[in-house]
């Protein structure tokens, strides 16, 4: 298991041991992954908020990236990606994502239908075994990243990565602009 510099104050454990720690969709994907490349802490889930677990647990702001669910519509159909941007930066979701989508209006999906359809805890969703036919849409600057702070599918827990192993996922596509600073 490789040494994480962003763990902070946290120990990390290899992801496949502390299962507990993760969603039943992540704990299917992290089979088919190389599993020595994710490691998984556990956090009190009231400081599942970015903001909150780096302050809390010195984990740096720069290292960590937001996964949020977004859909439009085109002609009836709904259809559905996951964006994963620096927590530095926003989601350009009415730019970038639409275009991506090919729909007249993106935005956030609802949360209840969010936590639904990827069987994830609202504040932990991750990209890590969302649904085959979702686009992961990345941020050049997450791809580009030696390591990072993701969601781990729960509010307990958080999954340290690379962002190589991030778009070596099925349906990853590395997008350079994805992402806008913080205004």
């Amino acid at each position: 298991m490789r040494t994480w510099s962003i763990a902070g104050t946290l120990t990390v454990h290899p992801a496949t041991e502390r299962t507990d720690l993760l969603a039943e969709p992540v704990v299917k994907a992290l089979a088919t992954l190389d599993d020595t490349q994710v490691g998984v802490v556990e956090i009190d889930p009231g400081l599942a908020d970015t903001a909150a677990f780096c302050e809390t647990y010195s984990s740096p702001l720069a290292a960590s990236a937001n996964c949020v669910v977004v859909s439009g519509k085109r002609s009836g159909e709904v259809r559905f990606a996951a964006a994963l941007v620096l927590a530095t930066t926003r989601a350009d979701v009415n730019g970038v994502i639409k275009r991506r989508l090919d729909v007249r209006k993106a935005s956030f999906a609802p949360m209840d239908e969010a936590v639904e359809l990827t069987a994830m805890a609202y504040g932990g969703i991750t990209p890590v075994g969302l649904p085959a036919d979702w686009p992961i849409l990345i941020d050049k600057a997450v791809a580009d990243s030696p390591e990072l702070v993701i969601g781990s599918g729960t509010r307990g827990g958080k999954l340290l990565v690379t962002g190589e192993l991030l778009t070596s996922l099925p349906g990853a596509e590395v997008i350079d602009g994805l992402a806008k600073p913080v205004a």
